[in-house]
């Protein structure tokens, strides 16, 4: 399948969002890896703002996207934050001239081996509801098709989720971010229990719980919680993951 091919299925699978199950951090998963695929970037990390107003990460395509998103949001700053705030992208920053702008956030960056950022907002007109971020190894970024073809991608995920929303009344939106925002501190602790139990990263103790839940039906966020709280075997789903990888297609 080629790139164009691949872009055009993408775009469906972000406008798949009236389904009755609709997976919010399912979904955004889904956009960041897309991201790192279509767009030939190292890494992709999305935040999304909880009802105060403040950015919280609720997907990456790795862990180090991860760990750098939430530095971003302890010390206040970085292109993901700047980017939410203006409501406008923050294009191809090169992050070895970045130190004044961003002193904690650059040499972090830097250390986890990206050389540049891009930040796209999730905004819907004037509703800005989080913001993606692009992490480079080199210093060439985006060229200006990508930048286009990023920020689609960023606004399709937006319309998709704020679409999902209207089904219900507007006065839940914020209500039901929250609870996204929530899930994923409880995949995170998952993450956690089944890279401790199975000893394994935490990059593939997310793949193991995302692929289990899927084998099953079930939210993402609802089997994180069984492993969280002990309820489901680490070993076993391993073994039904496992099991399910064999099996002729």
């Amino acid at each position: 399948m080629n790139r164009e091919q691949r872009l055009a299925e993408t775009f469906v699978e972000l406008a798949d969002t009236l389904i009755d199950d609709f997976d919010v951090i399912d979904f955004l998963q889904v956009l960041a890896a897309r991201c790192v695929e279509l767009l030939d970037v190292a890494a992709a990390g999305i935040m999304l703002a909880d009802q105060g107003g403040s950015l919280m990460t609720v997907a990456a395509s790795d862990e180090r996207a991860r760990l750098l998103e939430l530095f971003e949001i302890q010390n206040d700053e970085g292109p993901c934050r700047d980017c939410y705030r203006q409501g406008a992208a923050v294009a191809n920053v090169s992050l070895d001239g970045a130190l004044e702008r961003w002193p904690q956030f650059t040499p972090q960056a830097l250390t986890a081996g990206f050389r540049s950022a891009n930040a796209l907002p999730l905004r819907l007109r004037s509703q800005v509801i989080g913001s993606l971020n692009l992490f480079h190894a080199s210093v060439d970024g985006l060229d200006s098709a990508g930048l286009r073809v990023a920020q689609a991608l960023a606004d399709a995920a937006t319309i998709g989720i704020l679409q999902q929303r209207t089904i219900r009344r507007s006065d839940v939106v914020a209500g039901q971010l929250q609870a996204a925002l929530t899930s994923r501190i409880i995949i995170e602790q998952a993450k956690g229990v089944l890279a401790e139990r199975l000893q394994i990263s935490t990059d593939s103790a997310f793949v193991v719980l995302r692929a289990a839940a899927r084998s099953r039906n079930r939210l993402l966020s609802e089997l994180a919680r069984e492993v969280a709280s002990g309820s489901a075997d680490p070993a076993q789903l391993l073994r039904q993951v496992s099991m399910k990888d064999s099996e002729p297609r």
